[in-house]
């Protein structure tokens, strides 16, 4: 596959679609792991593949490390999702999406809170890094 700004803003479209479905047939208040099933599982409808809770290498001074670093989900193999099912999104939570994308040589993220009153509003957050800023547009 060839990324393009244009596919990982469709891409992203999708997700965030996906998010919205989720948050409207279950609604705020559940724990994130909960929200999680259904994202994949919704993702899987859409025909999106997804990997989700996958180890993060981690590596410091030649050393492979044994940490129990995970990614939440990544979509078609370019697309970083981490969820959250909290009272809000902190600047913490985009520093570590931001620290994944650049672990794993991905150019795009979303951050999805489900405890909102709207996903699309308020529950949801895209980030690029200069990966994505070094593709073609479309």
């Amino acid at each position: 596959m060839n990324a393009t700004q244009k596919y990982l803003d469709e891409l992203t479209y999708k997700i965030i679609g996906c998010a919205i479905e989720v948050h409207k047939q279950l609604g705020p208040g559940l724990i994130e792991s909960v929200y999680e099933k259904c994202f994949i599982r919704e993702l899987a409808l859409r025909g999106i593949e997804y990997k989700n809770q996958i180890r993060v290498p981690v590596e410091y001074k030649g050393l492979s490390l044994d940490a129990e670093l995970r990614f939440d989900v990544m979509a078609e193999d370019i697309l970083l999702i981490e969820l959250k099912a909290i009272d809000g999104l902190l600047p913490i939570h985009e520093a570590i999406l931001f620290t994944y994308m650049r672990m794993l040589q991905k150019p795009k993220g979303i951050l999805i809170n489900f405890n909102c009153t709207n996903i699309f509003k308020s529950g949801q957050k895209t980030l690029v890094n200069d990966i994505y800023a070094a593709l073609p547009p479309g």
